[in-house]
């Protein structure tokens, strides 16, 4: 199992979709291993987004990301970056496919309602980012077995 990094953005906690957003996730089988809701600083923002911080539109980012808390998400499950990342479409709201989560909640490429790790590293790091280990817990789901099939689940 994989367990990946989701940041519900202040324009899904804004806009109310939390509950919407974790829907999806859930019912698509995936556990919800860690939450937290959480105001993001300057410093880790800029520890974040660390590869957009000389961009001119840096400034703006980060004070969206700053209009309200966010929901932190430890999503675990089978290829759970890919699952995720397939979830949550394309990064611009507008040219993200209908059925995905921005497809469905986003027509903007910044107030787009989520962060997804891009990659199984990338997530280990962010999930150190945002949860001390103990926040992040390993169960399994009393669905499972209805789930994944016999063997999958490694």
């Amino acid at each position: 199992m994989e367990t990946t990094l989701v940041l519900l953005k202040p324009s899904c906690v804004q806009r109310q979709l939390i509950g919407e957003v974790l829907n999806r996730f859930e019912r698509r089988g995936l556990r919800i291993s860690g939450m937290k809701m959480m105001q993001l600083s300057d410093e880790i923002l800029r520890e974040h987004y660390a590869h957009l911080v000389d961009r001119p539109f840096f400034p703006s980012l980060a004070a969206s990301m700053q209009v309200s808390p966010v929901v932190a998400l430890a999503i675990s499950g089978v290829d759970a970056v890919q699952v995720v990342r397939t979830m949550t479409g394309v990064t611009n709201g507008r040219e993200a496919a209908p059925g995905t989560i921005r497809g469905d909640y986003s027509v903007s490429n910044q107030q787009n309602i989520v962060h997804a790790s891009d990659s199984t590293s990338n997530a280990a790091i962010e999930l150190a980012r945002f949860f001390r280990p103990e926040e992040i817990y390993d169960y399994t789901h009393g669905m499972q077995g209805y789930i994944y099939g016999e063997g999958e689940c490694k």
